[in-house]
C-alpha cells in the first residue's frame, strides 16, 4: 500500500481482534489497512482453549491462518511496524510508524493489546502462559485434579482459591510473606483443605517452562503441576491515552479503555477493542470484539457517506 493513501480503517494491531475486525470490514468490501508489531501477548503460549472450532490449537497457528483468510480479501492489506502516534480527528487521521511511515485513515480501531508484567520471582517469566497461568476458563481442564498452586493475597486471594478449587482439590495458597485474610477468610480456607503458605518464594523451578516444583526462602519445596497468578499489566501502546481515550480509574477494569458495546471510545473515530479494552482475557472475547467492532465501524462510514 502506498504511504499517505487514504483509507477506510487503520487497525493497530494485527492479532486476534485486529484481525477479526479486519474480517469483518474486508467482508464489508472496505479499504483497510492492518499495522501490527508483531509483539502477541500469547506468544509463548503452547495452546489455545475454550475457542470453539480450535481447541488445543497453538495461537501462533490459529493466528497464522486467521491473517491468511483476511488478507484473502483483496481490500485488505497487512504491514509490519509499530505506530508511534495517531494524530488528526475523525474523517482525517495520520498514522505514523516508528519506521518512518505515515498513513491516513478515516477511522481508527486500536487492537493494541495490553503487556504482562512478571511478578520478580525467577522462573515466573519462563513460565507464564505455559505452566504459571491467569485464567482457569482457559487452561484449568488441562490441569484437573493435578497438585496446583495459587500466587494471591487478601481478598483476590481468597476470591482466587475458591475459583481454582473447583478446578482442584489439590491446592496450595502462596501468599509470599504474611498473610491478610480475614478471621473468616482464613477459616473457610482451611475448611476446604486450602494449604495457606507464607513463606517468601525464592523460585519457581521448571523445565523449558514446565513447572516441577516451588521453592521457598527456607529452603523447602513443594511439586506442583502448575501455578495460577494474576500479574499486573499496562496498556501495550500509550496511544489510546495520548488521543484522550477515557481510560477507566478504578475496579476489576481500572487501566482498560472505556468502550461502548459497539467498541466505540470517547474520541469520534477511534474504536478499540481485545485485551485492551475488556477483563475478559480470552481469545473468543477478542474476535468476538473485533468482529461487532468491524460491523459498527463499517455501519457509521456508511451513515456519514449515505
Amino acid at each position: 500500500m502506498k504511504k499517505n493513501t487514504q483509507v477506510d480503517v487503520i487497525i493497530v494491531g494485527g492479532s486476534f481482534a485486529g484481525l477479526s475486525s479486519a474480517m469483518a470490514l474486508g467482508r464489508s468490501r472496505r479499504n483497510v489497512l492492518i499495522i501490527d508489531s508483531g509483539k502477541p501477548c500469547n506468544a509463548q503460549t503452547p495452546q489455545a482453549h475454550n475457542l470453539i472450532g480450535h481447541d488445543g490449537e497453538a495461537p501462533s497457528t490459529i493466528a497464522k491462518k486467521a491473517l491468511e483468510q483476511v488478507l484473502h480479501y483483496p481490500t485488505v492489506k497487512l504491514v509490519a511496524g509499530n505506530v508511534v502516534n495517531v494524530t488528526g480527528k475523525s474523517g482525517k487521521f495520520k498514522v505514523a510508524t516508528e519506521q518512518g511511515d505515515e498513513y491516513q485513515a478515516s477511522k481508527i480501531l486500536l487492537a493494541t493489546g495490553v503487556r504482562d508484567i512478571p511478578l520478580p520471582i525467577p522462573g515466573f517469566a519462563d513460565c507464564w502462559g505455559i505452566s504459571v497461568l491467569h485464567c482457569p476458563y482457559c487452561h484449568g481442564y488441562e490441569v484437573r485434579d493435578e497438585p496446583l498452586g495459587i500466587i494471591a493475597n487478601a481478598d483476590m486471594g481468597f476470591d482466587f482459591a475458591g475459583l481454582i478449587h473447583h478446578w482442584s482439590r489439590q491446592l496450595s495458597l502462596f501468599t509470599n510473606g504474611p498473610s491478610t485474610f480475614s478471621t473468616e477468610q482464613r477459616s473457610r480456607l482451611n475448611a476446604h483443605k486450602i494449604q495457606i503458605i507464607e513463606t517468601p518464594i525464592s523460585a519457581i523451578v521448571h523445565e523449558s517452562g514446565l513447572l516441577t516444583h516451588v521453592e521457598f526462602q527456607d529452603h523447602t519445596r513443594i511439586p506442583l503441576k502448575a501455578i495460577f497468578a494474576r500479574a499486573e499489566w499496562v496498556q501495550h501502546s500509550s496511544i489510546p491515552e495520548d488521543l484522550g481515550c477515557t481510560i477507566y480509574s478504578d475496579g476489576h477494569t481500572k487501566g482498560l479503555i472505556q468502550v461502548n458495546e459497539l467498541g466505540m471510545t470517547s474520541v469520534s473515530g477511534i474504536y478499540a477493542a481485545g485485551d485492551n479494552s475488556t477483563p475478559m482475557r480470552s481469545l473468543a472475547a477478542a474476535i468476538g470484539m473485533g468482529s461487532i467492532a468491524g460491523a459498527a465501524l463499517n455501519r457509521e462510514l456508511i451513515r456519514e457517506s449515505f
